[in-house]
């Protein structure tokens, strides 16, 4: 059994009948996530942060899991909150943006907002579409993790992109994206003007496509791509608050 690294495994709070799920991006770790979720914890606020399968242990056992796999362990966590929560938010850091996305489309009846930061839906690299063939001729690329202005942060991640799960979540994105245009909740979606990760296009993407008329962007001005541990930390939460109390009254 690989052994998780530690600070990277799931977190998880019963709080009152509003329930927040929360979900770390692609071979990230729930440590992005974690000052966030013991923030809404200590809130009163019913909590889970998932670790996607894969996901902080090694880039090669990564490899080997899937956007269904992490999407089921998140669904999961969902049907949990579901289950003893009269309210639910759903948010996520890059992929988790995607992947919290596509639970907000699938569960409109349930999830009252979405709150998204530097939400991943495509990147801009010419060598995906290579991948189908890389994939099979090289298991990984020099990582991408730890865009973070803030210095002495570690979000966990890898130091390698495992190419089949990468590939795995290239795909994913499509369904996201082609469901955005039937989602009605409520969304946040806070980017940060310099990522060097996910381009400012991803988030264009969204706005462009998504059915829902109450959509807020807020635009952070001294944070790289895991904003949620970087400067602009403190913003994040407090417009997450703002936000999450207000689609979850009545």
């Amino acid at each position: 059994m690989t052994t998780v690294r530690p600070g990277a495994e799931s977190f998880s709070h019963d709080g009152s009948s509003v329930g927040v799920l929360l979900s770390h991006g692609f071979t990230g770790s729930p440590i992005s996530m974690r000052p966030w979720a013991e923030h809404l914890a200590a809130a009163g606020h019913t909590v889970r942060l998932p670790r996607l399968p894969g996901h902080g242990t090694t880039w090669q056992e990564m490899n080997r899991t899937t956007w269904q796999d992490w999407y089921a362990e998140l669904e999961r966590a969902f049907e949990e909150l579901a289950a003893r929560c009269d309210h639910i938010v759903v948010g996520g850091l890059s992929m988790g943006g995607s992947l919290t996305t596509r639970i907000a489309e699938l569960h409109q009846d349930r999830v009252d907002g979405l709150v998204l930061v530097n939400p991943a839906y495509k990147v801009e690299d010419v060598r995906l579409k290579a991948l189908p063939v890389l994939k099979a001729l090289v298991p990984a690329l020099p990582g991408i993790g730890n865009d973070i202005k803030k210095p002495g942060q570690d979000e966990g991640c890898y130091d390698k992109i495992p190419l089949k799960a990468l590939h795995s979540q290239v795909n994913g994105w499509r369904e996201v994206i082609a469901g955005l245009p039937t989602l009605r909740v409520p969304v946040l979606l806070m980017r940060s003007r310099e990522d060097h990760v996910v381009p400012a296009s991803s988030s264009a993407l969204f706005l462009s496509q998504v059915g829902s008329t109450d959509v807020t962007e807020i635009v952070l001005e001294n944070s790289y791509h895991v904003a949620t541990l970087d400067n602009d930390a403190p913003q994040i939460l407090a417009e997450a608050d703002r936000f999450i109390e207000r689609v979850t009254q009545g």
